[in-house]
């Protein structure tokens, strides 16, 4: 072997020597932050005590308005929508928002309101567009209505224990000796949503299994490590007159020749998809506030939800978050179970002759003990042992194997589908409408002949 072979064969191990060393420590690193999520999931969610809220007269409480926007008959709508009205808190209204006076959840509501009459409840019909988003426009008119400046945002298919309120506020407001400290406030409020399936079908299992291990555990070491906002909009509560000081542009407000093209307010996050995300980020970047989890869950009630249903949900919000947090989600797949298993088990061969098999048999061991304990966590109760265990368990398995497929296809193009209509995201995270979802082409038409709206607000159409 000549010196000029010698000298590339040592370039080449050298190098394959650096690799390994970066895949192992980004292994420890990821599986780290999920042991973080893990250990503040058995702190925050095994015990929730009831608060002095619960039981303290209305005068002594913050007031609350609560805003549930509805479309149609979600899975498990009455349940969810009455856990509202049996909040263990003695100072909320409720809002309950539709496009129009045919919406099919207004039974429901008046069923409701008819059954708790002393909780006052309003309902308010008819959008005001603001923008593209069409929960920002079926919220809008609430908000303004609203009599209270702490405001819970609720979607309608997400059922809240008794206590979630009283929790809530306690979290917002803090306690008293955190407004005596430099900590900066809590502008938000915000609850780990935990899936439960009403129909058992692939899809919906797939939800289950994706939001209540993996989604939730990062969710939750994200909130702890809390280097940057992470909000779902499952349910957040924030104050009307922190929304109104912010539009989106994550520009500190305090800065000099600060404009605001887009308007203030709620209003101002008609142009994203993920206004949640966006509000949270705002209050965040422009006025400086922080975040906190409360000890409570949303519980996501999901329906039918086919393969191609998971399928083209993932898709969405992966092609929203390209948009908005491009690095973060580039690093996605290097975050999940299999691939970062992968890379680790050539790293320990290269350095230590470990066998590959054994390795990746301990690395899915260890990942799926971790989901298993946080959903206990979460749930309260493990997994029971028997046909349901295992069934979670090969949803658990395919979901892990389906995430990076699913990211390549989402990274390829920028087209996404919500409630029936089909709309671009450009930067920022903002969208464009482009029609109704029916003529899709290219990559995003593939499967759509299978594929049926489960959104959150889709309407479920009869024949008189």
């Amino acid at each position: 072997m000549s010196d000029s072979d010698l000298d590339v064969e040592g370039k080449a191990s050298s190098v394959a020597f650096v690799l390994s060393i970066v895949a192992l420590t980004w292994y420890v690193f990821i599986l780290s932050l999920g042991l973080i999520g893990w250990w503040n999931a058995r702190k925050r969610y095994r015990l929730r005590p009831r608060s002095p809220l619960s039981s303290a007269p209305a005068s002594a409480v913050p007031g609350v308005s609560v805003l549930r926007p509805l479309k149609g008959l979600d899975a498990n709508l009455y349940e969810n929508l009455e856990s509202t009205f049996t909040q263990e808190y003695p100072n909320y209204e409720i809002f309950f928002t539709v496009e129009d006076e045919y919406d099919q959840a207004l039974g429901v509501v008046r069923d409701l309101i008819a059954k708790y009459p002393n909780v006052k409840a309003e309902v308010i019909i008819g959008e005001e567009v603001v923008g593209v988003n069409p929960k920002v426009n079926n919220l809008i008119k609430a908000y303004r209505q609203a009599s209270h400046d702490i405001l819970w945002v609720i979607d309608s298919n997400v059922m809240v224990a008794p206590g979630t309120l009283a929790r809530s506020v306690d979290a917002l407001d803090g306690p008293p000796s955190a407004t005596q400290s430099s900590r900066r406030r809590i502008a938000l409020v915000h609850h780990v949503p935990f899936a439960f399936a009403t129909e058992r079908t692939i899809g919906s299992r797939l939800e289950e299994a994706f939001l209540n291990t993996n989604h939730a555990k990062m969710y939750i070491a994200l909130n702890s490590v809390a280097v940057d906002s992470c909000v779902v909009g499952k349910s957040n509560l924030y104050r009307k007159s922190d929304i109104d000081r912010v539009d989106g542009t994550l520009k500190p407000a305090t800065a000099s020749n600060r404009d605001y093209p887009h308007g203030k307010g709620f209003a101002a996050f008609g142009r994203f998809l993920a206004e949640d995300n966006m509000i949270a980020g705002a209050l965040w970047h422009e006025l400086d506030l922080r975040h906190d989890l409360s000890c409570d869950v949303a519980k996501n009630a999901v329906g039918n939800m086919s393969l191609s249903d998971y399928f083209w949900r993932r898709v969405r919000w992966i092609r929203v978050r390209k948009h908005m947090v491009l690095v973060a989600t580039l690093l996605e797949p290097f975050t999940e179970s299999v691939l970062v298993g992968i890379l680790a088990s050539f790293a320990l061969r290269h350095l230590f002759g470990f066998p590959i098999w054994l390795f990746i048999c301990l690395h899915f061991a260890l990942w799926l003990s971790i989901d298993l304990d946080v959903y206990a966590s979460l749930a309260g109760h493990p997994l029971p042992p028997g046909a349901d265990w295992w069934m979670f368990v090969g949803a658990w398995l395919m979901r892990e194997f389906l995430a990076f497929p699913i990211w390549v296809f989402a990274m390829g193009g920028s087209v996404v589908s919500w409630r029936g209509n089909r709309y671009i995201v450009v930067k920022t995270g903002e969208v464009k409408k482009i029609g109704p979802d029916t003529e899709s082409s290219g990559w995003f038409n593939w499967g759509s002949w299978r594929r049926k709206t489960n959104d959150n607000y889709e309407r479920l159409q009869t024949i008189d």
